[in-house]
This record gives structure tokens, sequence and C-alpha cells, in this order.
């Protein structure tokens, strides 16, 4: 479904306006952390291995997925592969196999690699499956039974490569290999070649005015901002009616339009109703939609936020719930390609930095908006820095031998960190200071914090709020040095248990809230402090117990084996350290 947008082309006979159709009255929409969620990626086309775009729209859906899944509730999380059209079939034309044959090997590449990277899918969708050529049909059929499908001819340029018709105003001409003069698509720079043929258009003109209103009054329903404003203006724009299939004689891999030997539906539509299938469509989707949550990348923004819910409102269905919209990914501010020879293997990535150390990476430095940029002295500084040293190194401080000889989750004092409601501000009691009542209020407020990103759509900032708590732990370890302070002096050894419960009740705070990002890396934390699988949740966040006065389950626990270090540092690329040692 990673294509390029594609419009409508001119038609050649003109007709009247025809109203839409009346709407279905919406489904009954839960709310609350016990609601229904249908998570999903875009089902991603198989004219190549997958690359580190592919991998930055799974990891973002299955961040969320996670974090729903530490809450009450039903949750699923759909990905899949797209695999028909002609580019495809052209492809497995060139290399001797069948269709079939390279779909399947193409799609097992995209399945492992996710499979690797610990995306925690319930359905990964193929579009070849029965169940979805069933799905696909019947929508087709409801469509045509609204009235919403007619026959028309048409002409324009159609680029191959894309899979998408593009008008005018979208191509240019540029010398081939030979210097011959051709015409290109301007997004992509694919040779487009004219075409014209009768294929049956989609009433999309009749949805403008329906589009608009459902966006005005869902102002959140495309996160981040700036895409729902794009996706407004679009509406502004001429609304084209939209081919919804190609001549069978030019496309032979792809789903039969029901009742006509001669046309085959057009691969968008036929990857677009993927969201339904995995509901269930036609027979049991009730359950699921629209409980759909789709996260996709801004170059099919217009098929996701225009096209689909006009098709769902068309055959009565309401149109999603939420579209999360990312950006791109570049390598050393250059667009990836295989001609530049910089296009970054996932795979390779996951040996270099390890599976949770790329995971963290893309999703701290990955900002929805804009498009980020990829470079291994990066990854390796943020790696090392945040997760090796800040997180890793607190753990092995306070867990160390010679300061926590009992290896146990040591008692909390009430006398060495008052809970005092009459403290002034900058005023300290018992041993604590400010500083130490800063990061208390500042951790008890972080796990509202992250929920509040990630609902937003803000995974990078959620991990900045973790990243700043786990800094200012550090500090408070550092600043009351507990490794100078005797274990023989009943009230120095009261303030240094004091100190290592506060920095290890943080550090249990950090593992459950890693857990969508780093899900082996947090689960090994949890692990060393001895915290249960059922004592992960969202409901098992409360930090701090016996500061306010309540049981700590876990004061006393005896920790968990160590098994080493919690994030291994990485080396520098050998020519980056050459160049920053200098000569």
């Amino acid at each position: 479904m990673v294509r390029p947008p594609a419009l409508a082309m001119r038609l050649l006979p003109a007709r009247g306006p025809l109203r839409p159709p009346p709407r279905a009255p919406p489904s009954r929409r839960g709310s609350g952390p016990g609601r229904r969620w249908l998570l999903s990626t875009p089902i991603f086309y198989v004219n190549g291995p997958p690359h580190v775009g592919h991998l930055y729209s799974a990891l973002l859906a299955d961040a969320l997925h996670r974090l729903r899944g530490l809450r009450p509730g039903a949750g699923r999380l759909a990905t899949g592969t797209d695999e028909h059209g002609l580019k495809i079939q052209q492809a497995a034309a060139a290399s001797g196999t069948s269709p079939p044959e390279h779909c399947a090997h193409v799609s097992g590449l995209f399945h492992d690699l996710f499979s690797r990277a610990a995306v925690s899918f319930t359905d990964f969708i193929r579009t070849t499956e029965p169940r979805h050529c069933r799905a696909v049909q019947h929508f087709w059929t409801a469509l045509q039974g609204r009235g919403m499908l007619y026959k028309a001819f048409y002409e324009g340029w159609y680029c191959t490569p894309d899979e998408c018709f593009l008008s005018q105003a979208q191509v240019t001409e540029r010398p081939d290999a030979q210097g011959h003069p051709c015409k290109v698509s301007l997004e992509s720079g694919h040779q487009v070649h004219w075409t014209k043929e009768e294929n049956y258009m989609f009433k999309l003109s009749e949805f403008q005015e329906p589009l608009r209103k459902w966006l005005q009054g869902n102002r959140h329903v495309i996160s981040p901002e700036p895409f729902y404003q794009l996706v407004l203006r679009w509406l502004e724009e001429d609304l084209p009616d939209l081919s919804v299939s190609r001549e069978r004689s030019r496309l032979q891999w792809g789903i039969p339009v029901p009742g006509d030997s001669t046309q085959t539906i057009y691969v968008w539509v036929d990857a677009l109703v993927n969201y339904l299938t995995v509901a269930g469509y036609p027979d049991t989707h009730h359950a699921w939609w629209p409980a759909a949550h789709h996260v996709v990348g801004k170059d099919i923004l217009k098929f996701h936020a225009i096209y689909w819910p006009a098709l769902l409102m068309a055959v009565g269905l309401d149109p999603p719930e939420q579209i999360y919209v990312h950006s791109h990914w570049t390598v050393r501010g250059q667009k990836m390609s295989k001609s530049l020879g910089n296009v970054v293997d996932p795979v390779a990535c996951f040996t270099r930095y390890t599976v949770d150390g790329f995971r963290y990476f893309l999703l701290r430095q990955g900002v929805p908006e804009r498009d980020c940029d990829y470079y291994e002295e990066k990854v390796i500084k943020l790696l090392n820095s945040e997760l090796a040293d800040a997180l890793g190194g607190l753990l092995n401080r306070c867990t160390a031998h010679n300061i926590n000889p009992s290896g146990t989750y040591p008692p909390f004092s009430e006398l060495c960190f008052r809970k005092d409601s009459a403290l002034m501000p900058g005023e300290a009691s018992g041993r604590a200071v400010a500083e130490d009542y800063q990061l208390v209020a500042s951790v008890a407020h972080l796990p509202s914090q992250v929920t509040h990103y990630f609902e937003h759509f803000q995974i990078y900032k959620a991990l900045e709020s973790i990243t700043a708590c786990v800094r200012q732990t550090n500090g408070f370890f550092q600043r009351h040095a507990p490794w100078k302070l005797c274990r023989e002096n009943p009230a120095e050894k009261q303030w240094l248990d004091t100190i290592l419960h506060v920095t290890l009740e943080c550090l249990r705070l950090y593992g459950i809230l890693l857990q969508p990002v780093i899900p082996a890396t947090a689960d090994k934390l949890l692990s060393r402090l001895a915290v249960l699988p059922e004592e992960r949740a969202l409901s098992d966040v409360a930090f701090l117990p016996r500061y306010h006065g309540k049981l700590c389950p876990f004061e006393g626990r005896q920790l968990g084996p160590d098994t080493g270090p919690l994030f291994p540092r990485l080396e520098m690329p050998r020519r980056r350290q050459l160049e920053t040692k200098g000569p």
C-alpha cells in the first residue's frame, strides 16, 4: 500500500450531479481505557525488500499497541503486505517467477523482519488471501448496489512503478538514460505513459462536503495537526471522481470485478479494504469497526484521509476513528535511494545496535511532523548516552554489591524523607533536599505525561520525558553519594537504604513505561528488580507508596539475578574515532 498518491483522470463523457448516499447511524463508540482498539500499519507493497521506513511505521504502531496492552481492554494490531498490481505482475515476469512465488518471498521478508523487531502484531494479512478477496468483492458489490460506481472512458498519464494515475501538473519532461526526452512523475521520477481505457469510476466528487463536515466535526481525527490542515486544504480543491478498476487485458494480477470479466479492481481499493478484512468484514466487523486507528506515512495520506473515508461512507460505514501520520527518514540529509546506495537495511542495524537499540533510536528521534535523519554516529551517541550510561549505569550503581550488599529492595525511612505538607518551597525535611522533592514530583507525574504523549502520537516526547527523569535520578544518586555513607552507623544506614529505595522505585517506573519501546531491555530491568510479570501494567505504577504512608510490596524483596549490563556500550566507527582524535 505504500505508494505515491494517485489522482483520477480526465473523464471523456459529461454527467449530471448525484447526491451522496444517506449515512448509516454511527456505531456506539466506547471511551476510556477499557474500550476496543484496532490498530493497523499500512500494508506494504512487495515490489522490494523492507527498509527502515517500513520498519518505522511498524514500530510506531507497535509502541502504541504495547502501551494499550498495559491497560484494560481488548486490542489488536494488524500489518501485512499489498501484493496485487501491474508492477508485481511485471516484476515476477522479469525475474522468471510467477506472481504468487514473488509475493510469497517478499511477504516473508516483511513477516520475518517484523517478528525479529518484536512487532507485536496479532494479524499479518496478505491481499492474496481468500478472506481478503472475498471482502474486496463484497465491498465492490456494496458500492455498486448503492449506485456509487459507473463506467466511463478516460485518458491520461499512468505510472506503472508507482501504480498510480497522474494529472498533467504531476508530470514533467526529463532526458532518459540515452538522453532522449521522456515524461516522468514529478514526485518519484519514474517514467509515465499515456493511457486511454474504459473503467469503473467511483463518485468521489459527491463526498467533498461530507468529508469536510466529518473533519470539521472531528478536529483530532488526523494527527499531527499540520496533516489535518493539509487535508482540509485538499478539500478546498476540486475532487474529481476516481478510477477504481483497470482493463483485465492490461492487469491480470488482481481481484476481478464481480460480474465483469473485462475489469480488475484497482489495487488501491483492494489494499484499503484490508482494514475491514482484518476486522472480520463482511460478517463480524461490527465488533471492531469503527474502532480503527491507522498509522500511515505522509505520502499516502490522501488515500487514507480522503479516498478511504469516502469509500466507507459510500457503503454506509463510519470512517476510522484516528489516522496517525508520520514523515520519512533521510540518510545524512539525503533521501534514501538505491541509486545513491544509501538504503538502510534494518536487519544490519539490529546486528549493529541490537533490536531494542534500533527501536529506541527510531522512536526517540523520529518526529512525525518532519523528516528525520539517520547516520551511524548519531545512533551510537544516543544509545550510549541514554541507555548504556544514564539508565544502565544507574541500575548498576544502585544494585552493586558494595552499595547494596544484601541484594534487596531496601526499606524507606519517613524520617529521612518526610512527607511534610507544610514544607515551604526551598526548604528541606529530614535529610532530603528541595531537589529531591522535585524528583519525586516529576516521577509521580511521569505515567500520565507519557500516556498523554502516546495518545497524541508524540512518542518521542514521551521518551524525552523519561530521559529527563532518568537524569534527575542520576543527579539525586550523585548528590547524596551513598558510597560515602557508613552502614555501621544506624542513622547513615537508614539514609543509605532510603536513597537506594527511591532510586529503585524510579527505575521500576521507568522499566514499566519503557516496555512499549524497548520490550526486551525493559524486561531485563524489571526482572533485575524482581518485578513480576503480573506487576508491570500501568495500574501497577503507583510510585513510592512509602512516601505516602502506604505499604510497598517490593520492600525487602530479594532482587533478581544480575545478567550483566542492561545495555552494551557501542563502539564508534573507526573512521569517526580517528576524526575525533585528530592528528
